[in-house]
């Protein structure tokens, strides 16, 4: 399954995804985010797109940190149109940004996914991914 970089003219397919995944956006806010996203180094907006349609999208975002000489990978916002899913969409994404994180030589990649996705969790360790619990967060 092709996976690229996302493009100005993704943006309303790409807000329609984030409102799937509960984060409602205005394609305007989208495409605000994906510029300012990729004017830094390190960051990523992938598309998976199926018969001229954005069926997919997911964000890697790599950066180094104090206590590994190797960079580490973040997964961010994965999501597959609700009527694409178990087509192996959201595996070809997984995949596309491991690449990414490999080529950039992280040591590690972590998602996220909030308590009440199941089904992502299932996902995610079909694909390998290990449950680490503790993660502590403070709105600003």
């Amino acid at each position: 399954m092709p996976i690229r970089n996302a493009e100005v003219g993704d943006t309303a397919a790409i807000a329609e995804l984030l409102g799937q995944l509960g984060y409602p956006s205005a394609p305007d806010a989208v495409e605000t985010r994906i510029a300012r996203m990729l004017s830094e180094p390190g960051q990523h907006v992938l598309v998976a797109e199926l018969d001229g349609r954005v069926v997919g999208m997911g964000s890697v975002i790599v950066r180094h940190v104090i206590n590994n000489d190797a960079p580490f990978a973040r997964l961010a916002s994965i999501v597959v149109a609700e009527d694409r899913r178990g087509e192996g969409i959201g595996r070809a994404i997984v995949e596309r940004a491991e690449a990414i994180a490999r080529d950039a030589g992280c040591f590690v990649i972590e998602v996220t996914s909030a308590e009440r996705r199941a089904a992502a969790h299932r996902f995610y360790e079909r694909l390998g991914y290990a449950e680490r619990r503790r993660r502590f967060l403070k709105n600003l």
